[in-house]
């Protein structure tokens, strides 16, 4: 079933592969169906459904073309000069078509290429760009620099360097962007190393998340003063709240163990000969499992406040905790009665809990990929 499935499939391609577009012709989808005539006249030159559509289809297709050309020149499209380089640039790829299979081209008494006109028509279509940059530009908002922005781009892109082009992306891209200054933490002064980790972290964060392409760019308080960022659009704060870590807590816990296994004995049948024979027993043993753990928690809390207003845009409560715990034991008995788990507990040893440092970036890993989260969502909806 396969088999057959893939021979249909095989076949189906090579068919779409060696259509003479006479059905897309008579759709009126002229260029399909000389780019598919043409395609099949390079591998069958003498296929004549192939050979109607190029020399029926053709002159058709040049003067449908040329028709759109006028129309759209006529009409009150903003960017009718693009569509217009649109519709040359479809033109010139089906007629360099022709022109390079010789089956083809021998069908075609009069090629039509646009050669000339078509720098004055790249021009024409990056000043209509230009043109609608300036207008939205003139808006001074951030949603219509990003338009500005994106209009530039498409005029440089017709054509580069372009009047000042150049100064003028860098202008609405900078109109666009969102400007945040992430604040430092301020936490508890035994805690201010881990914080510092804890900021550098999330600043990095941001910084992957929105990049040089994007419309939000952050900026740490040093480096707002360094590029003299007087006024930003908003500052991100940030702070631990209610931290605690508890005493140590030690726990005990003894357990009997018993494991019936099978066991292999020999015995003598005769003189000179002996047997294997198993009989099930008892195995026993007794654990003492220590357990010392250390506890703590904590809340951070996320804001957003438009630097000129001082009005809260967005706000949150993230809590968090996080318990230190190791387990280790004592045994004495027979070793058939432990289990993987039980042998990594013998395995561990009694060690000190982390530093009160260590334990508050503990405490804060869990909490970093939620805020993470919130902060990326949120910050989406300027990009």
């Amino acid at each position: 079933m396969r088999k057959y499935f893939l021979i249909l499939l095989t076949g189906a391609l090579l068919l779409n592969s060696c259509s003479t577009g006479k059905k897309s012709l008579q759709r009126g989808d002229y260029y399909d169906a000389i780019m598919k005539a043409a395609n099949r006249l390079s591998s069958d030159p003498d296929n004549r459904k192939a050979m109607q559509v190029v020399r029926e289809g053709y002159p058709m297709a040049v003067a449908f073309y040329q028709e759109e050309i006028d129309q759209v020149l006529t009409g009150n499209d903003q960017f009718r000069w693009k569509r217009t380089l649109e519709i040359m640039q479809t033109v010139n790829r089906m007629s360099d078509k022709i022109r390079r299979i010789p089956a083809a081209r021998s069908l075609v008494p009069s090629i039509k290429t646009y050669t000339s006109e078509m720098a004055d028509v790249q021009n024409r279509a990056a000043q209509e760009f230009y043109d609608a940059g300036m207008d939205a530009l003139s808006r001074q908002t951030r949603e219509a620099a990003k338009q500005a922005y994106y209009h530039f781009l498409n005029a440089d892109g017709l054509v580069r360097g372009f009047k000042d082009t150049k100064q003028k992306i860098f202008q609405a891209k900078d109109l666009a962007t969102l400007k945040v200054v992430v604040e430092q933490i301020p936490v508890n002064g035994k805690y201010e190393y881990s914080a510092q980790f804890f900021y550098d972290n999330v600043f990095q964060m941001l910084n992957q998340q929105f990049q040089e392409k994007d419309f939000v760019h952050f900026f740490s308080p040093e480096e707002a003063d360094k590029v003299r960022l007087k006024y930003p659009d908003m500052v991100l704060q940030m702070g631990f709240y209610d931290f605690f870590i508890d005493r140590p807590q030690h726990f005990e816990e003894e357990k009997e163990l018993s494991r019936q296994v099978e066991e292999k004995y020999q015995v003598k049948i005769s003189k000179d000969s002996t047997a294997t024979r198993t009989r099930t027993v008892t195995k026993k043993g007794k654990i003492k499992i220590l357990t010392d753990q250390v506890a703590s928690g904590g809340l951070l809390e996320l804001k957003a406040v438009e630097y000129q207003s001082r009005k809260i845009l967005f706000t949150d409560k993230i809590p968090g905790q996080f318990t230190w715990q190791n387990r280790y034991g004592i045994f004495v008995g027979d070793n058939e009665v432990l289990d993987k788990e039980l042998i990594s507990i013998l395995n561990n040893k009694m060690i000190m809990p982390p530093a009160s440092q260590d334990m508050f970036v503990l405490f804060t890993k869990p909490i970093f990929n939620q805020m993470a989260e919130k902060l990326t969502n949120y910050f989406k909806q300027y990009n």
